[in-house]
């Protein structure tokens, strides 16, 4: 099996609980779930889902930057919702940020709650070959 490194940055919310923001193994990178919570004051956006999808999208991107890569290296994303009445809204705002020939595969399911009182969150897998 192949090494995991850890992915770290200040620029997406740190956690004290026992997960990484992201792991680079092998060829993939898993970042964890992203809330829509502001990494400088680990404060939750104010607003609706679309800056909150916002908000959760650049978080996963500055994980993926420490892996050298972007939301165009993605390979799957899941979204989660706590109003599936939110999908439109959610979808029009992750468009913005998931361009290409090649967008990655998704899956979005409303969930009964969500860690704080947040709308949405999202976790990705990028593919980030090593050599």
């Amino acid at each position: 099996m192949s090494e995991k490194t850890a992915l770290t940055t200040e620029d997406a919310p740190l956690t004290d609980h026992p997960y990484s923001q992201g792991v680079h193994a092998g060829d993939f990178v898993y970042v964890s779930g992203f809330g829509p919570v502001e990494p400088e004051t680990l404060a939750e956006v104010e607003g609706d889902v679309t800056a909150q999808t916002q908000r959760c999208l650049e978080n996963i991107e500055a994980v993926l930057a420490e892996a050298d890569a972007s939301l165009a290296d993605a390979v799957k994303l899941t979204v989660y919702l706590d109003d599936m009445d939110d999908y439109d809204a959610m979808n029009d705002a992750y468009a913005e940020y998931v361009e290409g020939p090649v967008p990655p595969a998704r899956v979005c399911v409303e969930t009964a709650r969500l860690p704080g009182d947040v709308a949405v969150e999202i976790d990705a897998v990028a593919y980030v070959p090593t050599s």
